[in-house]
């Protein structure tokens, strides 16, 4: 994809937010619309496209409730596609939408996976209505699903793109928002931020990626490099001088990673007085 890439905040919640205020700048419209048992973030905006009532009751304030339902695999696809398309007909009657704003696999709504056509016809429903479609890939991305995005499997090329959670590596905050260059319209110092990027993150992130690309299936496990050390070895390494790639082995992760989520008592894990201690669950 040769979406432009931005940097909303630390968190996933961050990620929505930013997507939300651009498809209401790109189409001047207010009305976004997301699905039942669908979870975006606990901000506000974000907090507008969850379905959960719990959840939204914290808001304090009304928030708009436009959730059509998701993809439900009792229903066949035709059928299920034949509701989703009088469901968005039926919500943007008292308005146009700016956006349709949906997990590819529910998460926290009990781990739904829509079907690959459901997804084609709602990314085609979604732009004939001249609203932009959102894939919030936050918990779904980053090979979780398998491909580095989980919607790669239905071959559909959303307008905006949140990630983050994995994007970070291996625990250290991240959030992204993906989009289309022609729809990069921020003026400067539009959406900005003083802890726009979490510094250890940028040392973690290229990690997974490096390892996944673009579109090769993510393959668990440790690395190859990993795998003689870690045969030999059912302890983590410690005392002075212990190699990073050694510790890396034993923690599965690469020593860029390592590097930045535990702290090295010397010179940056290659030091001469390294004492690992494995962290406490």
């Amino acid at each position: 994809m040769a979406h432009r890439v931005q940097f909303p905040g630390p968190g996933g919640t961050n990620a929505v937010e930013a997507a939300l205020k651009l498809a209401r700048k790109v189409t001047g419209r207010h009305k976004v619309l997301y699905f039942q048992r669908g979870f975006h973030g606990m901000t506000l905006g974000a907090l507008a496209v969850t379905a959960d009532p719990m959840k939204r009751a914290g808001a304090g304030v009304p928030l708009p409730d436009t959730a059509p339902p998701y993809d439900a695999p009792a229903v066949d696809e035709e059928r299920a596609v034949a509701r989703l398309t009088h469901q968005l007909a039926a919500a943007t009657r008292s308005g146009p939408a700016a956006a349709v704003v949906v997990e590819t696999v529910q998460g926290e709504g009990g781990v739904n996976p829509a079907r690959p056509g459901w997804l084609r016809a709602l990314a085609r429903l979604t732009r004939e209505h001249g609203a932009l479609p959102v894939v919030d890939d936050i918990q779904m991305g980053c090979g979780r699903t398998g491909p580095s995005f989980s919607f790669e499997e239905a071959a559909i090329v959303p307008d905006i793109v949140c990630l983050s959670k994995s994007i970070g590596g291996y625990g250290t905050p991240m959030a992204l928002t993906l989009s289309r260059p022609e729809y990069d319209i921020w003026k400067p110092g539009e959406h900005n931020g003083t802890f726009r990027g979490y510094n250890p993150a940028f040392v973690t992130a290229p990690a997974p990626l490096s390892s996944t690309g673009r579109t090769r299936p993510w393959k668990p496990g440790r690395p190859r490099w990993a795998s003689g050390f870690a045969a030999r070895s059912p302890r983590p390494p410690g005392g002075t001088g212990c190699p990073p790639r050694a510790v890396a082995a034993w923690y599965g992760g690469c020593p860029s990673t390592v590097r930045a989520r535990h702290r090295p008592c010397a010179r940056r894990l290659t030091g001469a007085a390294c004492w690992w201690r494995r962290p406490a669950p």
